[in-house]
């Protein structure tokens, strides 16, 4: 497996590039080659004659290329300028990536809505799944929230065609999940549900014997009402070390009219969160 990681070079990033145990979990799930890209800001100049802006910025990514080749990784830098997501995107695309890395301290909500950030951008625009790899929002020295990306997975499903395609990935996360949560949250519609609870948990455990079949302790979570309020009531009550998820679900209009489940997934888990876009982006 080949991915693209992406990072502006902060010590939050830098957390998550040279965390041994994160990178083991990479390892697992078959990675062998990784595309270390940062993006310079367009607004960036040196100013000073002699001053070479590319190359600090390539010498920087060589010290996090160093720790990635120890650990067995074949490595490619890339310091470009542009639109951080357009570039990520178009990187990922040209070398063949399976799966985008990007870190993220998250956001509170009202931030989130007003300012926007690259992970965000890549939700909405990547053709790949993308992994958010969380890191501590407010320590002066951070590090990863979680330190095993994949260990307790809780999977997160509606039944749509991009929630069954997110299931699939676990034909590889298995190799390093050991514990996995599948919830489902159902939305009421007047005095009932429809489909009843019951049948639902039927469905869950179907996907259920998939996964213990491969030696994962799996328990099933089924909820009532918002859906990203109970997803994640749900990271809270199981504790996961990511959350992994489609990034759009059966109805597109309440996409539109109250903003993606996923996105506030994003932007308020407390875990790591692997998005998995739809087919044909």
């Amino acid at each position: 497996m080949r991915i693209a990681w992406a990072t502006d070079l902060s010590e939050a990033n830098e957390a998550a590039l040279t965390n041994q145990t994160c990178l083991e979990c990479l390892g697992r799930i078959g990675t062998e080659a990784i595309d270390l890209i940062t993006v310079i800001p367009s607004n960036v100049h040196s100013g000073i004659p002699g001053v070479d802006i590319e190359r600090d910025y390539r010498r920087r990514l060589e010290e996090y290329a160093i720790t990635l080749e120890q650990e067995g990784f074949d490595v490619t830098m890339h310091a470009v300028r542009g639109t951080p997501h357009r570039r990520i995107n178009g990187i990922a695309e040209t070398v063949g990536a399976s799966m985008i890395v990007v870190g993220s301290r998250g956001e509170s909500p009202l931030r989130n809505r007003l300012i926007g950030s690259t992970a965000r951008n890549l939700s909405r625009s990547t053709t790949v799944p993308l992994l958010v790899s969380r890191i501590q929002r407010e320590a002066a020295h951070p590090d990863p929230t979680r330190a095993h990306l994949f260990r307790r997975t809780m999977f997160a499903t509606d039944f749509s065609d991009n929630a069954d395609a997110a299931f699939s990935h676990f034909e590889y996360l298995r190799h390093a999940t050991q514990e996995a949560t599948l919830v489902h949250v159902q939305t009421p519609r007047g005095e009932s549900l429809d489909p009843a609870p019951e049948a639902i948990i039927e469905d869950l455990e179907e996907l259920a014997v998939q996964l213990r079949d491969w030696g994962i302790d799996t328990t099933v979570d089924v909820r009532t009402g918002d859906p990203a309020t109970e997803l994640l009531a749900a990271e809270g009550a199981h504790d996961p070390t990511m959350t992994l998820l489609g990034s759009r679900g059966r109805s597109r209009l309440r996409r539109l009219l109250l903003g993606s489940v996923s996105e506030r997934m994003l932007a308020e888990a407390r875990g790591n969160v692997l998005l998995v876009p739809p087919a044909g982006r």
